[in-house]
């Protein structure tokens, strides 16, 4: 079975198991993809501790303040583009360089040059001209680049608009990888690139309701590889592939995690003895802490957020508990 087929597969049997149906999946999986596209660009920043930084205000020790507000203006960033891929926005340049001010918002620096004066954090299109790396080839010179925008803008919204009513998911997930290939081969600003590819091809993927790829921060290297091997041969098949690959992968991950926790349990019997058990842990979490997080159980028990909200919520409706307060600073209160 090639790549293709195999796709089709994997994302046929999650569909099945109905993993995106979850209480709080597309937030959790937003901020799995925030945290591993800033790992690439060097954040340490955990996924427990983004839920914490983004659900709780709760600053992650040890992390620089660079590191998490990085993390803060791409859930900004990824939370604007969700709105505009549902609402099917065009991209133009004014689209791309408006994200491009939401990714480095916080982080961005400004730059005097002999071309003039422009500012990451404004989105403004980089003055300078840059090189992949020490001793790395360059990239597009400077003043080629907002014509090259503009036709990438014109191609992407072209192929967007014939493939929004398509049910050819092979062919719409291609073409977000070719977004991605496409912008930061371009390379329009002066930082932020490779958190702007990574978004443009969410983007795309959301508009079309397709599970967010994501790129793990332990592929780093193949993923670097991959885009130098298709910009080296001018061709999209290395990237294309492994894209494919990693998001198969990653697919199956989330397929085996699910199967093995109590939310993705086949059969009533398992389902209700381990479900009775892990209720009655999160009562005596409670009982010991009335303003315990969703996120302190989880790791307490050692399970997903998702499966614990499943509980949570199934419990507040048996009347078994009740929430007293909004989630930041309520408290849980447990009905005699």
């Amino acid at each position: 079975m090639n790549l293709n087929d195999q796709l089709i597969a994997v994302l046929n049997e999650y569909k099945r198991l109905g993993i995106a149906e979850q209480i709080d999946y597309d937030k959790f999986y937003l901020y799995s993809l925030i945290t591993h596209s800033t790992a690439i660009e060097g954040s340490t920043v955990t996924e427990i501790e983004n839920q914490l930084l983004f659900d709780e205000g709760i600053s992650a020790k040890g992390r620089t303040m660079q590191e998490q507000l990085m993390n803060l203006d791409l859930k900004k960033a990824y939370e604007q583009a969700i709105r505009m891929a549902k609402s099917h926005t065009d991209f133009s340049m004014e689209v791309l360089k408006g994200l491009s001010a939401l990714v480095m918002k916080n982080t961005g620096s400004s730059y005097n040059t002999v071309q003039g004066s422009f500012d990451a954090a404004q989105g403004d299109l980089r003055l300078v001209n840059v090189t992949a790396g020490a001793g790395g080839k360059s990239y597009l010179n400077y003043t080629k680049v907002p014509s090259k925008l503009v036709a990438f803008c014109q191609e992407m919204n072209e192929r967007r608009q014939a493939l929004v009513d398509s049910k050819n998911l092979l062919e719409q997930y291609l073409l977000s990888f070719d977004a991605h290939l496409q912008l930061v081969t371009i390379h329009p600003w002066a930082d932020g690139n490779g958190r702007m590819s990574r978004l443009i091809m969410n983007y795309i993927q959301f508009e079309f309701g397709l599970v967010p790829t994501k790129v793990k921060k332990e592929d780093k290297a193949e993923y670097i590889q991959a885009l130098v091997d298709s910009r080296e041969q001018d061709s999209t098949q290395p990237f294309r592939e492994f894209m494919l690959r990693e998001h198969l992968a990653n697919l199956r991950e989330e397929i085996e995690t699910f199967v093995q926790t109590e939310g993705g349990q086949k059969t009533e019997k398992v389902d209700r003895k381990g479900g009775q058990k892990t209720r009655e842990a999160i009562l005596d979490l409670i009982e010991n802490d009335e303003k315990i997080t969703s996120t302190k159980i989880a790791q307490t028990l050692g399970i997903n957020r998702s499966a614990v909200s499943k509980h949570l919520k199934k419990m507040q409706d048996e009347g078994m508990i009740r929430r007293e307060g909004p989630d930041k600073g309520g408290k849980w209160i447990i009905v005699k």
